[in-house]
């Protein structure tokens, strides 16, 4: 057995992960605080993030430029939509760059970012955030099992 294994299907992996705009803003950052442990191919991370981390080892430090849209799927304009303000809880104000948390009619969870009001209804992008942008990423991996 290798002294040092490299990530791959099947592999259990503790890493830190940090996700830049391109304007530098961190999107997510799990540096300084509690890694990410996952199985590689679990769903935890998307295939685009698993083909990324392929072949890294413990130790490694990376930092990756990548196209968010690669990582997390692309833009899709079908994914944009607007809603009356009435589809709203009462308390909440949408805003632009706010993110909602919505229940899908199947039941599931998904978010979207509102990225504008007019009136009585909301435009909200149901995209992941990262799709279509620019990206760094910075990994370091702790340990593959």
């Amino acid at each position: 057995m290798s002294a040092n294994p490299a990530i791959a299907e099947g592999r259990s992996v503790t890493l830190h992960l940090e996700v830049r705009f391109q304007d530098g803003f961190v999107a997510l950052s799990t540096l300084g605080a509690e890694p990410i442990q996952c199985t590689i191919g679990d769903g935890t991370l998307t295939p685009g993030v698993e083909s990324v981390l392929a072949g890294l080892t413990p130790g490694a430090d990376e930092t990756i430029l990548a196209d968010g849209s690669d990582l997390f799927g692309p833009h899709d304009p079908d994914n944009v939509h607007w809603l009356d303000l009435s589809e709203f809880p009462p308390d909440l104000d949408p805003t632009p760059g706010q993110v909602i948390a919505f229940e899908t009619p199947g039941g599931h969870e998904t978010s979207g970012v509102v990225l504008e009001r007019a009136g009585e209804r909301v435009r909200v992008d149901f995209n992941h955030p990262f799709a279509g942008r620019p990206l760094t990423l910075r990994i370091q991996v702790l340990s593959v099992v």
